[in-house]
Order: structure tokens, then sequence, then C-alpha cells
């Protein structure tokens, strides 16, 4: 792999997996992310979750709320709070156009990743709809028969 393509490719910091399954994913946009330097050594070392993470639009700006990250190990003095509420940095129209979405019924906004980009840390923000148990089945079984297909085809190439 070349430099250019390790570097195109985001480093994870922390991922919310379980909105994939939980809601069905609408639109996504790509965020800054206000974050103090504690929170940044912190992320650097990987102790960000963002499990009940979510955001809210407040006056004009994006927050997200129930971020966790750890207190950084090495921090003294003006350790940040671990679960406080994060601007998110986005263009005026950009936070316009997703006010409006969010205000359909059933809509919220949940982060799905945050991501180092460069020397920067982002957040892949998206408008979600929640989905039922039976979607949720559907695309579990889904899921396993792409699987199963995969699976037949690589023992029929093989013989």
């Amino acid at each position: 792999m070349s430099k250019k393509a390790a570097a195109a490719e985001p480093r994870y910091i922390a991922q919310n997996r379980k909105a994939r399954h939980d809601y069905q994913i609408l639109q996504t946009w790509e965020a800054g992310i206000a974050l103090c330097g504690t929170e940044v050594k912190s992320c650097r070392e990987g102790h960000a979750s963002l499990k009940e993470a979510w955001a809210r639009v407040v006056a004009g700006e994006i927050f997200v709320i129930g971020m966790h990250i750890s207190p950084y190990a090495q921090g003294t003095v003006g350790a940040h709070d671990e679960t406080r509420m994060r601007k998110l940095l986005l263009h005026a129209t950009e936070i316009r156009k997703i006010s409006r979405e969010v205000e359909g019924e059933g809509r919220t906004l949940v982060p799905l990743a945050l991501y180092w980009k460069k020397h920067l840390v982002k957040c892949r923000l998206a408008l979600v709809a929640g989905k039922r148990q039976s979607d949720k089945r559907a695309d579990v079984s889904k899921r396993e028969a792409e699987r199963d297909i995969k699976r037949i085809m690589k023992e029929r190439n093989q013989r």
C-alpha cells in the first residue's frame, strides 16, 4: 500500500456499530469537532466511546451529547468532563439543512464514527430513522443469506 493510500484512509478512534443495526441511515456528513487539549490526547490513546451518543441542534449550532472521552492519564490540572456537550463544526448552510431534515417525524442525529483525518479529529454524523424489530430481523436474514451464497460459491470454485 502506498503512502497516499494509507493517508487517505481514516484512522478510527471510535465507531458506533450499534447505530447501523438500530437505525436506518438516511444521510451522512463529515464534521469537525471542538475538543480541548486533554481530550485530543485521550483520543490519540483510543479512549473514546460513542455508544450512548446523539446530536442535537441548539440555537443554530450542533452539539454531540453523551460522547464519552476518558480523562487523559498524564493530565493534571484542568481535566475535562468526560461526557460534556461537544460542538460540531459545520458550515451554517449545512446546519440549516440538517435542522430542517431533523424536524421530520422519527428522525434524529447520531454520530457514527470518530476518526483522524490528517491531524484533525472528525466526526461522521448521520441522519437516522428508527428501525422496527422486523426490519432488524430482515437485515440479519439477508446478511446470513449473502454469507451462505459466498460460501457456496467459494466451495464451487475450489472444486
